[in-house]
């Protein structure tokens, strides 16, 4: 089983991202655009652990 610990590291470092570069944007807006550079590298955002998901959002840039 997953450590249900990592929901929230990974909540409170999207969330971080999101207020400093993208703070007009809806979720689904940034989440997007976010979906939109996975597919761009041919992933499917359905399959990626947290810690991959976080490096897209990491790139996050408005």
């Amino acid at each position: 089983m997953r450590d249900p610990n990592r929901i929230y590291k990974f909540c409170n470092e999207l969330a971080a991202v999101w207020a400093t570069n993208a703070p007009d944007l809806r979720f689904e807006q940034f989440m997007a655009i976010v979906h939109g550079a996975i597919a761009a590298d041919g992933k499917d955002p359905f399959y990626l652990e947290e810690d991959e998901m976080m490096k897209y959002i990491n790139k996050f840039k408005v």
